[in-house]
């Protein structure tokens, strides 16, 4: 994983961005690995779970040690994000100890009607990542929205093929997604590093 490109900003609150940041192998696996299908309760919620039902939570797809060896590249991607190299430089962007953390992978595949209401992560998230793969050439609209303490929509990460930003939660994180056109498919994938155990703890 490349992240040598990174831009940092501070408004609505601290959030970096990058880009070029994977090879193809890695986009074509979070392009077109088949994620779990059904009909989804849109919410505002990515596991439906507003009304505490979660029950689109059974269609969301982790890398897991259970089904890794479908995803060999990224598998890879998780072993880099477990380096002491680079949790050292995310951790010391974000001021955040990780050395205790563990990595949490999800390819997402949003469509029509999906959206998310302003929120901000829990606080077990130490850092929010998502990386974008576009390859329906979707509009570049439909990337992050970012809002300041009203609620306002303030700036719009873009949906970018091969690029993505990363945050580490906090009092004024609020972010979201307006219900937007989806012609096919949002392809992208969260990272996390976590409190809570997961199959990937990390290698300080």
């Amino acid at each position: 994983m490349n992240l040598n490109n990174i831009t940092h900003s501070d408004f609505p609150f601290n959030h970096w961005q990058f880009n070029n940041c994977l090879d193809q192998d890695v986009l074509n696996e979070i392009s077109y690995s088949k994620i779990p299908s059904g009909d989804r309760a849109y919410d505002g919620t990515r596991a439906a779970d507003h009304t505490g039902q979660g029950i689109d939570g059974k269609l969301r797809l982790f890398i897991t040690k259970e089904n890794h060896k479908s995803f060999p590249f990224l598998t890879k991607l998780i072993n880099s994000l477990q380096s002491e190299k680079l949790v050292n430089q995310i951790s010391k962007l974000l001021n955040k100890d990780l050395s205790k953390s563990y990595v949490r992978l999800e390819i997402i595949g949003d469509k029509k009607g999906f959206w998310l209401k302003p929120h901000k992560d829990i606080a077990e998230k130490l850092m929010t990542m998502m990386i974008w793969a576009n390859p329906y050439n979707e509009s570049s609209n439909l990337g992050t929205d970012l809002y300041d303490k009203n609620f306002k929509l303030v700036k719009t990460i873009e949906y970018i093929h091969n690029s993505g930003y990363f945050f580490s939660s906090g009092e004024d994180t609020w972010h979201g997604l307006e219900l937007k056109e989806i012609h096919k498919e949002r392809r992208c994938i969260q990272v996390n590093y976590v409190s809570f155990k997961t199959d990937w703890p990390v290698e300080t």
